[in-house]
């Protein structure tokens, strides 16, 4: 049975989460932007925003697509503004966020490496640092590096970043509303797996 997409999602999907409750919300247009990912070993590098939207959040590195850029050419441009490093990008999803009263939706297009070249460097909008991506041993307590930091991440993250690090493409749709306190909450959302046409 084919699951009914979220509007603005496409392609041939499997459904793998959803929830939340009301209508999509509407929009007219959407604005392109990227966020990678560099996978490695049993870690995963995020960065902490320093300035600007999503600020005190940990994320990928990513910014808005620039007129003439590919999608992959922006992801690029953005990891190596970001955290001073080159990796040979793959796409490993898509994203479209919609904030209740915005203007457009975010349509962003998530990217993965598992390897990289130059040395993860802090710059003035992101402070690199590595995350594991398992379950800490209880031996060796001075070596653990510590879990991915979903609760400092922006809602709904905890839904897809397993996808990304499991190497399974995903197309997802996060609705959501400001609260006072100036942070983002889902109101609904949708997620599936991408079903290769192999």
């Amino acid at each position: 049975m084919t699951p009914i997409l979220p509007p603005g999602l496409e392609g041939n999907l499997v459904e793998y989460v959803q929830g939340g409750v009301g209508d999509w919300l509407p929009f007219d247009q959407k604005r392109f932007y990227t966020n990678a990912f560099i996978i490695q070993d049993d870690k995963i590098l995020l960065g902490m925003k320093k300035r600007g939207f999503g600020i005190n959040k940990y994320n990928g590195f990513g910014g808005k697509v620039e007129p003439g850029e590919t999608l992959t050419e922006a992801a690029m441009r953005e990891l190596k503004e970001e955290a001073g490093i080159d990796a040979p990008l793959q796409h490993a999803g898509s994203l479209l966020f919609m904030a209740k009263g915005a203007e457009w939706a975010f349509q962003i297009e998530i990217f993965s490496a598992h390897t990289y070249s130059g040395t993860p460097t802090e710059s003035d909008e992101m402070r690199p640092k590595w995350f594991s991506i398992t379950s800490p041993a209880a031996s060796d307590a001075d070596a653990i590096m510590p879990p991915i930091p979903y609760e400092t991440m922006w809602d709904g993250d905890d839904n897809w970043l397993p996808l990304v690090v499991q190497g399974r493409k995903f197309v997802g749709r996060v609705d959501s509303v400001m609260q006072d306190d100036g942070e983002f909450v889902m109101t609904r959302h949708w997620f599936g797996t991408v079903i290769s046409d192999n």
